[in-house]
């Protein structure tokens, strides 16, 4: 069996918006495991990054927790945490960074442009590790040189404006490793970045994980991103996890319709001289109530009670479930688009 490090039950997360409610998160329940690399993938406005942002109580003003519990079993003295029920901001302090720490998708956004990168990776040592300046720069220099970062004793005295777009990335990550985090969130930390430095930051996440025994949760809208470095992926759409399951369960078994279209849209499985496969429609207003599967509008193959009733989870492996009645045993058999097939069968991932 392995060892969860944080379980979600039934979240639900809401916001107040002129005069109106909008359901961001609606009751989504998973758990995570120590030591492994979690996928959270789903078009923009699904809701990955307002999903892993309540697990440090980084919600807006006009946000909050609606219902469910978020409970992290990580923390030092091995009590269980329930963090939807930490109200005050100096509780708050003792979870972010030194518990889950976040890196941001802009790294500019993160970095203070008049502080040396130097300083600012002290600053996270000092404050989360007890050690005194002379420790704290050897750390920091240790940091740099962990992240890729050549001539650390160089760097160490520049700014953020002297350094590219992937060092400014692997800054960024240093400094949430001198944090000494037990969780990581990488939210969309390739999506500014060449390809050749998207691979790099990857392979670093990996490597990185393994030094410092991390849980990595990684957020992007981009499925081949995923392939080479996530043990399991889940696939949010509309403020729902609507499947979950192994990275090889998801690309190669996947059975909902939207992580079809996900895997259909895919540009290095296009063929070349035909159009690349889009989806058709727009995700649905979430200050309304969604009756049904939120994909119905959107899914060709959707049943009448796409339209009528929410799906729950359908167990399809003991590693692997997701809501849609298409797994019922009383449904008619669908046959997912070819281009899935051909990723079946002929493993193009």
């Amino acid at each position: 069996m392995r060892e969860h490090i944080l379980t979600v039950n039934d979240l639900e997360i809401q916001f107040k918006l002129r005069g109106k409610c909008l359901n961001a998160i609606r009751g989504v329940s998973m758990e995570m495991y120590k030591g492994e690399i979690l996928a959270i993938v789903g078009e923009s406005g699904s809701g990955k990054s307002v999903f892993t942002k309540s697990f440090m109580g980084l919600l807006e003003q006009n946000g909050h927790v609606a219902g469910g519990s978020v409970v992290y079993y990580g923390s030092d003295d091995g009590e269980e945490v329930d963090l939807t029920s930490i109200k005050k901001e100096k509780d708050w302090m003792k979870i972010r960074g030194r518990e889950i720490a976040m890196i941001m998708q802009d790294p500019m956004t993160s970095l203070n442009p008049l502080k040396t990168i130097g300083a600012q990776i002290m600053e996270a040592v000092l404050l989360h590790q007890k050690v005194g300046r002379g420790e704290a720069k050897a750390k920091t220099l240790e940091y740099l040189t962990d992240v890729g970062i050549q001539d650390p004793e160089v760097r160490f005295n520049q700014y953020p404006h002297e350094f590219s777009g992937g060092m400014r990335q692997r800054v960024v990550i240093a400094i949430a490793i001198a944090c000494k985090p037990k969780i990581l969130i990488c939210d969309e930390p390739t999506t500014a970045l060449d390809v050749t430095i998207q691979a790099q930051i990857l392979d670093l996440i990996k490597e990185l994980r393994h030094k410092y025994n991390l849980s990595v949760i990684l957020i992007t809208h981009d499925l081949g991103v995923v392939a080479n470095i996530a043990d399991r992926v889940a696939v949010m759409y509309a403020g729902d996890i609507i499947e979950i399951g192994t990275c090889e369960e998801i690309f190669y078994d996947s059975r909902h319709p939207y992580t079809w279209a996900l895997l259909s849209s895919l540009p290095q499985i296009g063929v070349k001289g035909t159009d690349l496969f889009s989806i058709a429609g727009t995700p649905p207003n979430l200050y309304a109530e969604v009756h049904g599967d939120a994909f119905a509008p959107r899914n060709p193959r959707a049943l009448k009670i796409d339209f009528v009733e929410r799906p729950p989870y359908f167990q399809v492996s003991p590693t692997h479930k997701a809501k849609t009645w298409l797994l019922d045993p009383r449904a008619p058999k669908v046959e997912p688009p070819s281009v899935v097939e051909k990723i079946r069968n002929g493993g193009l991932i």
